[in-house]
C-alpha cells in the first residue's frame, strides 16, 4: 500500500502533515491532498503547535522526542518532519496513525 504522506528515508521516514492548531482535541483526521491531516489542541503561538505536533507523534509511534525533526514549514499549516527510527516502516507508521479500515 502507497502513502504518498510517509516516505521511507535512510535511517527513518518522512511525513508530510496539515495541522490545524486551536482543535478541541488532538487527533488524526484522516489523508488529504497527500498529507497527513492533524487536528491539534494548541495554539499556534511561540512554537507551542510544533511542539504538540512534535509530542503527539513521538507518542504515537513510540519514539523519542528529538527523534522527530521539523524539515521544513515551521510556520505553515503544512509541515515535512524526519522520524529517526532505523526500524521504523512505512507501514509501521500507518498503521499507528491511521484509523483502523
Amino acid at each position: 500500500m502507497s502513502h504518498a504522506w510517509c516516505s521511507l528515508l535512510a535511517g527513518g521516514v518522512r511525513l508530510a502533515v496539515q495541522i490545524t492548531p486551536n482543535a478541541k482535541k488532538t487527533e488524526v483526521m484522516g489523508v488529504l491532498d497527500d498529507a497527513l491531516k492533524l487536528k491539534l489542541q494548541a495554539q499556534p503561538i511561540e512554537g507551542k503547535a510544533n511542539e504538540a505536533l512534535i509530542r503527539f507523534l513521538a507518542r504515537a509511534l513510540s519514539v523519542p522526542r528529538s527523534a522527530i525533526t521539523i524539515t521544513h514549514g515551521h510556520t505553515s499549516k503544512r509541515k515535512l518532519l524526519q522520524v529517526a527510527a532505523p526500524g521504523l516502516s512505512v507501514e509501521d507508521v500507518a498503521r499507528a496513525l491511521l484509523p483502523p479500515q
